[in-house]
């Protein structure tokens, strides 16, 4: 298997299952994302495709929902546990984010989340999702947000020299040696109508991810209060994680 170029995270090998979602405790963030899908993935679709969609943790909020699903992802071992769990449910294509291997306006629905924050050319990103896209598909893409009130305070505090006022893309070298990306809203919002999508809605995601929260409300009444406020605090963009529904004009 050729290696991508611009691969910033390389899982085959790795449990991502056990290891960052069973053993780290990320139920909350695991439902946030589910609630936000819930509510801008098209109830129905012809052909859909799951994004750097690994092992198929988010497959049961979109089985049911397409008449032919994909994962797609680098790493041939979160595909191969994909196939595991879903079987013919599923179809899977392995291979390289800046090359796509679909044809121009295969699927009228598809997802990426957890996945901008591994990629160095964005802008190339972009281009192939809309290239696969087919015209008046959705697109719901989760981006790894710059400007977040936790990254201000640290700013402010000089504990980062990430500014997340300045609009060009972080990347946090401290978390990975390669960079793990972030992205302002306005700079993310004006590559996505540059490449061609239109905004059609916006969600705030993970409000209250964090470890002292999660000990006071536990895991359920934080999932209770995300459901609320999704849809509001998306005015400020406020999470670590924001959600987009976009439309392929």
């Amino acid at each position: 298997m050729k290696k991508a170029e611009n691969v910033v995270s390389d899982y085959n090998g790795y449990d991502y299952k056990k290891i960052f979602w069973e053993d780290a405790d990320r139920k909350y963030e695991d439902m946030a994302d589910r609630l936000a899908i819930r509510r801008l993935l098209p109830k129905k679709m012809d052909e859909f495709v799951d994004i750097a969609g690994g092992y198929g943790r988010l497959a049961k909020e979109y089985l049911g929902k397409a008449k032919k699903v994909w994962i797609f992802d680098y790493s041939q071992t979160e595909l191969d546990d994909a196939k595991k769990e879903f079987g013919k449910k599923v179809n899977t294509k392995q291979g390289d984010i800046y090359n796509i291997p679909f044809s121009d306006n295969t699927f009228d629905g598809m997802i990426m989340v957890r996945a901008t924050h591994h990629f160095k050319e964005m802008d190339k990103v972009m281009k192939e999702l809309h290239r696969i896209l087919k015209p008046g598909g959705v697109l719901v893409i989760e981006v790894a947000n710059k400007k977040t009130l936790p990254k201000m305070f640290r700013y402010w505090f000089k504990k980062s020299d990430v500014n997340p006022f300045d609009k060009n893309p972080s990347s946090l070298k401290e978390l990975n040696g390669d960079g793990f990306f972030n992205y302002h809203p306005k700079w993310i919002e004006d590559l996505f109508r540059k490449t061609g999508f239109e905004i059609e809605e916006i969600l705030s995601v993970s409000n209250f991810r964090s470890a002292k929260l999660k000990k006071i409300f536990g895991t359920k009444n934080l999932v209770k209060m995300e459901k609320v406020m999704q849809k509001p605090l998306a005015k400020i963009r406020f999470a670590p994680s924001i959600y987009y529904k976009l439309k392929k004009a």
